[in-house]
């Protein structure tokens, strides 16, 4: 069975994948940020707590949505060099996420805390997908035929 994505036309369906899988882990994030202030009596807006419950909801969410980040956005196996080009566009986002936050807060300081989580989030996974485009991608498949056409030296030739 065909995923609905799967008729989009292709320089544009990573994007829809990705905000699909984004959207999903800002509910994750958002529900775990929540459930962490909950945890610590909700701290108030600013302080040091605040940023933790946050940032255990970044933690948190990272793990599904590598996964489905490889699997569905960028049909993509894990990899050693994908997981480090997740955990590089990760920690920037990270940053612009923690940035984005007192920002907000100062910005917003009447919008309940789920809300400006939702705003930080979003703007964050703008940028992300921006940076995760460098490292899922698939490999070029290569052509057999282009390969016979070259002049190869025979100390380079591979035999299996």
């Amino acid at each position: 069975m065909k995923l609905p994505s799967s008729y989009l036309p292709t320089k544009i369906r990573s994007a829809v994948r990705f905000t699909v899988v984004g959207t999903t882990g800002m509910f994750v994030q958002t529900w775990f940020f929540m459930a962490a202030l909950y945890m610590m009596a909700h701290p108030e807006k600013g302080t040091w707590l605040y940023y933790i419950a946050f940032g255990i909801g970044y933690v948190l969410e990272m793990i599904p949505n590598y996964l489905f980040s490889n699997w569905y956005t960028f049909g993509t196996r894990p990899s050693k060099k994908n997981a480090g080009g997740f955990l590089l566009a990760r920690a920037i986002n990270l940053v612009i996420q923690l940035g984005l936050l007192p920002l907000m807060i100062s910005l917003l300081p009447t919008w309940r805390d789920d809300y400006i989580s939702f705003v930080v989030i979003f703007i964050g996974g703008c940028i992300n997908y921006l940076v995760c485009l460098l490292f899922f991608r698939k490999p070029k498949p290569e052509n057999p035929e282009s390969l016979e056409n070259q002049d190869i030296p025979e100390n380079q030739i591979v035999n299996d």
